[in-house]
């Protein structure tokens, strides 16, 4: 038996509730499918949105995060949802939230559609071309900003040295500490478990995420 997360949302506060059935409804289905396809999910395994729309970044929730800081723990490289929809209505939230697990090496398991991410329709495709190419764009512009940044101190004190800020050398990191919420901790936690650590493989100190919170021009 492989080990599995389960992951559960429900979009509003009228579906929150002991009396409501999408929660036992998503989880049964999850179970459901677990059982079928040889995974096992413990009972501390399963992680809940309340009242997060669909189309909410994944950036935002709560339970996706406290699922992320689990997997940084466990080691656990599986989650199963209800259905596609269930993870993110929004197609682009859902493309972003899938590749990002992607990149993790986690798979995202849709049980009433196993196949549904690795959808290849046009649409999708597409989808994933423009991400690609904002990135890229994104990136593209950073760089020439930090670029211009540098000449224009160069130009005005004659100089342009000393120790490289987070958002030149690792722009990507300052940005997702930026779209993260809670304590200096929390987010340190956060940063670790999307990848983002020090050279030694280590969280970053509280401190090192004050100092990424403070950093402007990103």
């Amino acid at each position: 038996m492989i080990k599995a997360l389960g992951y559960m949302r429900t979009s509003s506060k009228t579906n929150v509730g002991e009396d409501k059935d999408s929660v036992p409804r998503q989880r049964a289905a999850i179970e459901g499918y677990a059982t079928s396809a040889g995974y096992v999910i413990a009972e501390s395994d399963f992680f809940y949105d309340p009242a997060v729309k669909g189309e909410d970044s994944i950036h935002s929730r709560p339970g996706f995060a406290d699922m992320l800081a689990r997997i940084e723990r466990s080691g656990i490289r599986v989650v199963i949802v209800e259905s596609a929809h269930r993870f993110a209505r929004d197609l682009m939230v859902q493309e972003v939230g899938h590749g990002m697990l992607q990149k993790m090496g986690i798979s995202l398991i849709a049980a009433d559609s196993p196949n549904a991410f690795l959808d290849d329709s046009p649409t999708a495709v597409l989808i994933r071309q423009v991400l690609g190419a904002v990135a890229q764009f994104e990136k593209a512009a950073l760089v020439a900003k930090l670029r211009a940044a540098r000449m224009r101190k160069k130009q005005k004190t004659g100089k342009c040295s000393g120790r490289k800020s987070y958002a030149e050398t690792r722009p990507e990191l300052v940005a997702a500490a930026k779209a993260a919420s809670g304590s200096y901790g929390a987010i340190s936690r956060h940063l670790a478990a999307l990848g983002f650590k020090t050279p030694s493989g280590k969280p970053y100190a509280r401190a090192a995420v004050k100092s990424m919170l403070n950093q402007k021009g990103l």
